[in-house]
């Protein structure tokens, strides 16, 4: 036949489609999600997320050792407080559960990226992410505002690099970034959530957090997944507020959106590989029915080709491993 291009050419051994290829991973694109609890001697693994534990302080060390050496550079810490109340008390605290890992893991690895996700719903007895009118069912936007910034600047005192909220309220970046500025910490970033889904992909990670809600949902200010320009209003809003990076989440089922996000806007995305995705790829592979570094790989690649720089993922150490092993 006379075919002029015949696009084969350039898959025809191994040693061309590593020439030519397009998108790589590398260790640095990745942030690892670590899981601190108050107690002593707690390594207890997370029942819907193999592989995953809840760490006391005490045992923080040995794993942040691991994480290090695997070439993973930056965690993003989410904290289990052992007592919680209405107002979310403990997200503020300066001698919270993640302000001392923070401390401690800028101690022992002071150029490791330190992230603290801010939110209220680890530390509310409601489980919602902001202040709540019983008596009408609401969350109270405005009121939240005040106890985010307060968090954000106590995560910033005890060392994080780079303050993450999470909640969704409408002017929060704003407030955080009026907050740290005041406060001295104009060189603390903020990595915005600016693109949070309602989703139903966040089952595991709830049970890890011991976040869900008492009452009600997070549909009133999580965005409603059939949306899209939703996301583009929420980013514009942020960067204008002052955040530093945006992120899609979740990751996976948002290809679309992240994409969009990172041609429409100049600031870098990051996306979050999400509980449910990473307990999906779990339980098939221990199933057998797929490759888990094969499926791993493929997955974080795609995200990385729609235009994430940095990715957050339960897989980072492994991925890193794997990196180095190719």
């Amino acid at each position: 036949m006379d075919l002029v291009r015949r696009p084969r050419r350039l898959r025809v051994s191994k040693a061309v489609r590593d020439l030519v290829h397009e998108t790589d991973i590398h260790a640095d694109d990745l942030i690892y999600p670590v899981f601190v609890v108050e107690g002593e001697n707690v390594k207890s693994e997370i029942a819907s997320m193999p592989g995953i534990y809840h760490y006391s302080l005490d045992r923080l060390e040995e794993h942040l050792k691991e994480v290090a050496d695997s070439g993973v550079n930056a965690i993003i810490f989410f904290g289990i407080p052992d007592h919680k109340d209405e107002m979310g008390t403990g997200a503020y605290d300066d001698n919270g559960i993640v302000q001392k890992a923070l401390r401690l893991t800028k101690k022992l690895y002071p150029d490791m990226i330190c992230i603290a996700d801010i939110c209220l719903c680890e530390y509310t007895s409601h489980g919602h992410c902001g202040v709540v009118d019983h008596a009408h069912g609401k969350i109270l936007n405005d009121e939240t505002l005040t106890l985010l910034a307060k968090a954000a600047l106590s995560c910033a005192k005890a060392g994080a690099d780079i303050v993450a909220p999470s909640d969704m309220m409408d002017g929060r970046i704003g407030k955080m970034r009026e907050v740290l500025d005041a406060e001295g910490y104009q060189d603390t970033l903020i990595m915005s959530y600016s693109v949070k889904y309602a989703s139903s992909f966040y089952g595991p990670f709830r049970e890890a957090a011991d976040s869900a809600p008492c009452f009600g949902d997070r549909r009133s200010y999580q965005m409603d997944w059939r949306n899209k320009k939703d996301a583009m209003i929420e980013c514009e809003l942020d960067i204008n507020e002052g955040a530093d990076i945006l992120m899609v989440k979740p990751g996976l089922p948002y290809l679309d959106i992240l994409k969009t996000v990172a041609d429409t806007f100049s600031l870098p995305v990051c996306t979050y590989q999400v509980s449910g995705e990473y307990a999906m790829i779990k339980a098939a592979a221990k199933n057998g029915w797929i490759d888990e570094r094969g499926v791993v790989t493929e997955a974080l690649t795609a995200m990385k080709r729609a235009g994430a720089k940095m990715i957050i993922t339960y897989y980072a150490p492994d991925m890193a491993r794997w990196l180095k092993e190719a």
